[in-house]
């Protein structure tokens, strides 16, 4: 190969990795982006907030419903194919939701943003994967990772200043043009090769059990803090969820072409590495939940001064993560991941001592060490977890990695408020549903230093989780 040619492809595989980076953050940024605007919609629309709610749930679950499904189809059509589909479907679907009229059609046309939001998520780490050597893995996958944080982070701050210099459907609408760009640019960029040639023995009655039950799952999760965990709803809830997957895991044991490969979790690697990863996700969503609450209604900062202290966590991430995975490419994923994960326990053990008085600018401060911690995190377990795939089954290990971010996403949100809530019926003998307006300084501080306490404990288990992993031999089947 002359050197020319060597230079265009070392050229042409970065290009790939932009190609890619654009779609993950428009799909991860949308998970956040709509929070700040439901007050906005409700007004606009005249719906309650109980209801306008599904707005963000609706994108979040169907997310999670079908990312293992777009996986297998991935290795089955051709990951390139489908992420390129992703971008048409996205902004398709991000059409449809400024122009909604109603919130009916406004929740119907976010679960079709959803779709394409799978697509592009489930065969980002994939593309990735494949497109670059492992010696440049690491590297790559972690600027993919500062891509997610920076998408699921930045996303109320860019929320903001579109619907407070224009309206709501300014939050939709600025993903159409991208949409179709990455598209475009998609058609020549993208691989377009595939493994598998026939759909014969697809795992239909897998997919529909799975679906059924990580929705459902998923939903009690979200709504068990307003109808109380002891509740008879919550309880057949999860029960039925429960069932329903348990009847999926023995579907794909006999099954000839299982949607989820549960082999995969007999490698101490790739389990570890998945179990910390929804660990660091649901820490990472505690702050994402309740530190807006804090900024705003403790120490009366303005939206857009909110907006700016926590952009410090994604900005220092965005600068760590590509680090980390140059640096795990050489001395390997254990020591940088368990010592993120200690990073961020310590964050939170340090949140404890914030009080009713401090300055954002120290807030940010703080949430700088949020952001050292989950860039020297996230790429090299990106970087394990794909390493551990056979080459015929990254698009599939690829989707499992975005569903357990997703999972770890919607725990995160409903743990922080959860406790949070129990913590303030101890103290005041009232019970709360979310977090009320115009509470009491002190007692506000007393149940979100609770919650801290109980996301430096997850993070320390992640680290533990993380410490288990055992370092592993390139797959190459």
């Amino acid at each position: 190969m002359s050197v020319a040619q060597t230079t265009d492809q070392e050229t042409r595989k970065w290009w790939v990795l932009a190609n890619v980076a654009v779609g993950t953050f428009m799909a991860t940024l949308d998970g956040s982006i709509a929070n700040v605007g439901l007050p906005t919609i409700s007004s606009t629309l005249q719906v309650p907030l109980h209801l306008v709610q599904w707005v963000v749930s609706a994108y979040l679950l169907t997310i999670c419903a079908m990312l293992p499904l777009v996986g297998n189809l991935a290795d089955l059509w051709g990951r390139g194919r489908l992420y390129n589909a992703g971008f048409l479907v996205f902004a398709a679907g991000s059409t449809l939701c400024a122009l909604s009229p109603t919130i009916s059609l406004l929740i119907a046309s976010r679960i079709a943003q959803a779709l394409g939001a799978a697509l592009l998520m489930a065969n980002s780490q994939a593309i990735t994967a494949t497109t670059f050597p492992q010696h440049q893995r690491g590297r790559a996958l972690g600027i993919i990772g500062a891509t997610v944080s920076l998408g699921s982070l930045t996303g109320p701050t860019i929320g903001g200043l579109l619907i407070g210099y224009f309206n709501w459907s300014a939050i939709f609408w600025v993903n159409v043009p991208i949409g179709v760009l990455g598209f475009v640019l998609g058609l020549f960029l993208l691989p377009k090769k595939h493994t598998r040639k026939s759909a014969s023995g697809f795992d239909y009655t897998g997919t529909v059990l799975f679906i059924v039950g990580i929705v459902d799952l998923l939903y009690t999760v979200s709504n068990g803090e307003t109808w109380t965990w002891t509740s008879a709803r919550t309880i057949v809830g999860l029960s039925g969820s429960i069932l329903v997957l348990a009847a999926f895991g023995v579907r794909e044991r006999y099954a000839k072409k299982p949607m989820i490969d549960f082999s995969l979790y007999r490698n101490r690697a790739f389990s570890a590495a998945s179990f910390a990863a929804m660990l660091s996700f649901v820490s990472l969503f505690c702050t994402n939940t309740m530190m807006p609450f804090y900024l705003e209604d403790v120490l009366h900062a303005s939206p857009q001064v909110t907006g700016l202290a926590m952009m410090t966590y994604p900005l220092a991430m965005a600068g760590v993560a590509p680090l980390s995975g140059y640096i795990s490419d050489r001395i390997g994923p254990k020591l940088l991941t368990t010592g993120g994960l200690c990073v961020n326990a310590l964050g939170f053990v340090l949140l404890n001592f914030l009080s009713t008085g401090v300055q954002p600018w120290v807030v940010g401060l703080h949430l700088v060490l949020f952001g050292i911690g989950q860039g020297m995190f996230q790429s090299p377990n990106n970087a394990n977890i794909m390493n551990t795939a056979p080459r015929s089954k990254v698009g599939l290990v690829g989707g499992l990695n975005a569903l357990v971010r997703n999972i770890g996403m919607v725990i995160g949100i409903s743990l922080s408020v959860s406790v949070f809530t129990v913590r303030l019926h101890q103290l005041t003998g009232r019970v709360f549903h979310g977090v009320p307006a115009h509470l009491a300084p002190g007692l506000f501080m007393a149940a979100l230093h609770t919650v801290f306490w109980a996301a430096a404990a997850v993070c320390v288990a992640g680290a533990v989780s993380s410490a288990l992993r055992v370092t592993p031999r390139r797959q190459v089947a």
